[in-house]
This record gives structure tokens, C-alpha cells and sequence, in this order.
């Protein structure tokens, strides 16, 4: 019997030392998502709106390259950026509009991917629940945290195994916002504009 209990404390410590700490989980979240930077990332992203409904996109990031195409305000778009120009298709039009774009403001403008980073030095973070698959963590802002646009609560889904960020979602201004469904491996060819694609589009260029 004493080899039992000593056998079953010593199972209980071993799986003690396995456990994640949330701190422990979005760092390492972190360096997975540093490690596939390179190769790009794919996410949909959900803005919904009071009156106005849901605003659904999938985004392609490479480097500073961004496409972003779906629905917003009920029509559909698609959009690129190089961080010098501007290209917006609309398919209801068949219009393509291209303009020349701030690079001031696109050099200090943060992709929407950097959410998921530095989440430990402005909130206090918490384990709210678990499955075999994911790491529920809940976010809640920083007493310290003084940046008036940083969302009070924002909750966090991490997949298990892989570290990978399931989900983010956050409330701001009534506008709740959800990143998901994030996944690596983007070509040129995803995020450049091409012309040949729309032969038959009427280009209006503004630059």
C-alpha cells in the first residue's frame, strides 16, 4: 500500500512540473508565431457592429504585403497593400481603385496580428477553462495599463501541442472584434495584385 500512495504522490508532482502557467502558454504562443512569421499568416477576421451586423474578412499577410478579401456593409471587396499603393476591387462595380498610400502611416501602423503579442505586459492573464484540445485564457486589462484603446477583457483561445492561437476575440466601443481560424503558409502571389485577373475591370487610378 505505502508504494501505492508513494507511487500515485510522485505521479501527482510529475504531472504538477507538466502544467502550464498561462504566462507560460502565450510565451510560448509567442515564439511559435515569431518562428512561421516568415511564411506568412492567414486569418479571418469578425467586426461586429451594433445596427450595422457582422463584417466578415480573411487576411493574407507577407512581410508588408496585405490582401484582405469579404464582406463589409453587405458588398464584397478585395483589397492589397504593399505599404506604397492601394488596390480595391470591387466586384459589384467590376472596378478596381488604386491609390497611392500614406507610408508614413503605414510604416507606424501595427498589423492586426501584434494583438497577439506582449498580451502578458498589459493584462493579467488566467486560465478560465480547458479542453483535451485548447487553453482558454482570459485577459483582463492591466491596472498600469494606461492605453485608453487597449480593450478591457479579451479572451484568448490556444491549441494544445501546437501552441498555435485559435482565436482572439475583444469588446471596444460595442464593437466586438474576433481573430480566428489562423493558419501559416502565404505566396507572392496571394498578396500581389495582378492585373490579369481582372481584364475586364474598370481601373480608376487616383495616385
Amino acid at each position: 500500500m505505502k508504494k501505492i500512495i508513494s507511487f500515485i504522490v510522485a505521479l501527482g508532482w510529475a504531472v504538477m512540473a507538466f502544467a502550464q502557467t498561462p504566462e507560460e502558454i502565450i510565451s510560448r504562443m509567442e515564439q511559435v508565431m515569431a518562428e512561421h512569421e516568415k511564411d506568412g499568416i492567414i486569418m479571418t477576421m469578425d467586426i461586429k457592429i451594433p445596427i450595422l451586423g457582422t463584417a466578415s474578412t480573411t487576411t493574407y499577410i507577407l512581410g508588408d504585403k496585405v490582401k484582405m478579401k469579404g464582406t463589409v456593409a453587405g458588398a464584397d471587396i478585395v483589397t492589397w497593400a504593399d505599404g506604397k499603393t492601394n488596390w480595391i476591387y470591387s466586384p459589384k462595380e467590376n472596378k478596381i481603385t488604386i491609390t497611392r498610400a500614406d507610408e508614413k502611416k503605414s510604416a507606424e501602423k501595427s498589423s492586426d496580428t501584434e494583438m497577439f503579442s506582449g498580451i502578458t505586459e498589459g493584462y493579467d492573464v488566467s486560465i478560465s477553462g480547458e479542453t483535451d484540445k485548447v487553453w482558454k485564457i482570459l485577459c483582463k486589462k492591466s491596472k498600469d495599463n494606461k492605453e485608453k484603446d487597449d480593450p478591457k477583457t479579451m479572451n484568448l483561445v490556444v491549441a494544445k501541442g501546437t501552441f498555435y492561437p485559435v482565436s482572439l476575440s475583444a469588446k471596444m466601443s460595442g464593437i466586438t472584434m474576433t481573430m480566428r481560424d489562423l493558419s501559416y503558409g502565404v505566396t507572392e502571389a496571394q498578396v500581389t495584385f495582378n492585373p490579369a485577373d481582372y481584364p475586364d475591370a474598370t481601373i480608376e487610378d487616383k495616385r
